[in-house]
């Protein structure tokens, strides 16, 4: 099979979807690989680095996606990528349909085979494709929270650590997957008083057992949110429902009680938000006020670190990429949780939270890759 990897076009997006470690995997498996030039700068692999590893340069993307049998990236592609997809390829990427019925228009319209890496699950339950972004952005969360909380960047002047003799910050994580423990982990180590809210008991038993008495814990009622919101410095909004839009947990009224100067940082943003009043926003652009409030919507938050990780997706993502390349849709036969991750097969939404988020009849992934 020829994979190919362009170039990423996002807004201060500098990942790739293949390093050149995973080049070589992908060479030594027997396929052709594909890259455009400069794909890798933005971790600092140049050319020669993926030409040492085995792969082809191309020139632009357009000739990435003409000669390419599997499309691997990093972001959803964009509106000048998707008209580029064709009904005999697979692409394999994050996708975050839900919020986004352009895209999934565009990729249902192509007649692509489209796996999401944010609904492919492992033997658990768990999403191992999405977990190594969620550390990443649930770390960045509190410094992009602690740096627009600086009054120079509109916030309220708090430092979240504090000092001898004033009292630290105060930080409301919402949600205690992934993103929010790590979260957690960056929030104590600076020396910030930390809430988490969850509606799971048995998760919050686990929090507090992780942070051994350092770390609030509240089970998620609306009085809660309230309580904890109003006085909070820094709320992390750290919700996912697999491949389903994110529920507004935080509302427009609510930001009147709060602390003028507070910072919102809204990680499930690209699943559409968790506050009301969330729009994304750029890495050129990252914050916005409502209300007094100050919003870090950033729709591909570990973009920023590109070196960490891109390399920490490569390592989660080469498992499942090389099944696809070695098999091809046979792949997705053979292995449940890899067909958890098809979300458009020939034209049809095979993702259940997809499908009911922008109203497609949903077809059953097995039957459909069977048509």
């Amino acid at each position: 099979m020829r994979v190919g990897c362009p170039k990423e076009i996002k807004n201060h997006e500098y990942r790739v979807g293949l390093t050149p470690g995973s080049v070589r995997e992908y060479v030594a498996h027997g396929h052709d690989v594909l890259v455009e030039a400069g794909a890798g700068a933005g971790i600092g692999a140049d050319d020669n680095a993926y030409r040492a590893a085995g792969a082809s340069i191309a020139r632009s993307a357009e000739e990435v996606f003409a000669r390419s049998d599997m499309i691997v990236k990093v972001k959803e592609p964009q509106p000048s990528e998707w008209v580029q997809l064709r009904e005999d390829q697979i692409l394999y990427t994050y996708l975050h349909l839900a919020p986004d019925p352009d895209q999934t228009r565009g990729l249902v319209d192509s007649g692509v085979t489209a796996i999401a890496y944010e609904t492919v699950t492992d033997a658990r339950g768990g999403l191992p494709l999405l977990a190594p972004m969620s550390e990443v952005a649930g770390r960045l969360a509190i410094q992009a929270g602690a740096t627009a909380l600086q009054k120079a960047n509109g916030g309220r002047g708090v430092l979240l650590g504090g000092v001898p003799g004033v009292l630290p910050g105060k930080v409301a994580i919402i949600g205690g997957g992934v993103v929010g423990l790590n979260a957690a982990k960056m929030a104590v180590g600076l020396g910030a008083d930390v809430t988490i809210i969850d509606r799971s008991i048995p998760r919050l038993r686990e929090l507090d057992d992780i942070f051994n008495g350092r770390v609030h814990t509240r089970y998620s009622t609306v009085e809660a949110l309230e309580e904890e919101c109003f006085s909070s410095d820094v709320i992390v909004g750290a919700v996912l429902i697999p491949g389903a839009a994110a529920p507004k947990l935080v509302t427009r009224e609510m930001l009147s009680g709060m602390k003028k100067g507070a910072v919102l940082v809204d990680v499930a943003i690209d699943q559409g938000g968790c506050f009301e009043t969330s729009h994304a926003t750029t890495h050129s652009d990252p914050t916005y006020e409502v209300d007094g409030i100050i919003h870090y919507c950033v729709a591909n938050m570990p973009g920023a670190v590109p070196v960490t990780s891109a390399h920490a997706l490569n390592n989660a993502t080469l498992h499942y990429g090389l099944q696809l390349a070695d098999k091809g849709l046979k792949a997705l036969v053979d292995d449940q949780n890899l067909r958890n991750g098809l979300n458009v097969h020939k034209g049809r939404i095979t993702n259940q939270a997809v499908a009911e988020a922008l109203g497609y009849e949903m077809a059953e992934p097995k039957s459909a890759l069977a048509a």
